[in-house]
């Protein structure tokens, strides 16, 4: 059940939540800075966000731009491995002007495979134009790497304010805002664009009822997201 009394604290980088006796409860909770070594503590057994808050520069933003343009709605789903990643988006992307775009992607395919020791990864990179994923909801996966390129970015909750079983079926097919999962809007926390963050789910070891609850941002009518995932391959 929801805790009423537990409150969100701010502690330097990270996010902790406390009970009315100020002592810090047993419960999943976020870390995020604008370092990208932030995305180590992944591995900590009660983190199950956490948030490199990247600020991209205006020539990528650029290529961001350009690349929608000519692709209004591609998207693409393959297996890649630092070593080939290049080769294989250039595949699907033909224009020079989004080399940046795809050096970036590159950069983050990398940082994944060397943080979890992967050889591949599973790579979905999709322009959007509505919620691909509306309702919150937990991932049966290891860990996921979101980012958002541009639009609005992945909305989830904090552990400490959601009742788990108003998810999926729980719900009785009501609206998140009517199921009781969450008990106001303003719970909602929002990643940007730009932002790097892994999202740790339900098949992470000991993780098992803790994935982070998470969904699709509902985009205005006419807006665009670039959004890439990156998934463990066995």
């Amino acid at each position: 059940m929801i805790n009423t009394n537990t409150v969100l604290a701010d502690s330097h980088d990270s996010l902790y939540f406390f009970s009315e006796e100020n002592t810090l409860e047993k419960l999943p909770r976020a870390i995020q800075n604008d370092q990208p070594e932030v995305l180590t503590h992944i591995y900590q057994e009660m983190i199950n966000i956490a948030v490199w808050q990247r600020e991209l520069s205006l020539s990528l933003k650029n290529s961001i731009d350009s690349f929608i343009k000519d692709n209004p709605v591609y998207q693409v789903a393959m297996t890649v491995a630092p070593q080939n990643v290049i080769a294989n988006l250039n595949q699907t992307i033909s224009s020079s002007e989004q080399s940046e775009l795809i050096e970036n992607i590159a950069e983050l395919v990398d940082m994944f495979c060397c943080l979890f020791e992967l050889r591949h990864a599973g790579l979905r990179l999709t322009v959007l134009n509505n919620a691909m994923c509306p309702k919150f909801h937990v991932d049966r996966v290891p860990c996921r790497l979101v980012s958002t390129y541009r639009g609005m970015a992945t909305q989830w909750l904090p552990d400490h304010i959601i009742d788990r079983t108003k998810l999926g079926a729980g719900s009785n097919g009501n609206p998140d805002h009517e199921s009781g999962l969450y008990l106001n809007e303003k719970n909602i926390q929002k990643l940007e664009a730009g932002d790097v963050a892994l999202l740790k789910g339900e098949l992470w070891e000991n993780n098992e009822n803790a994935g982070l609850v998470h969904r699709s941002p509902i985009l205005p009518i006419g807006e665009s997201r670039l959004l890439l995932t990156l998934d463990f391959i066995n």
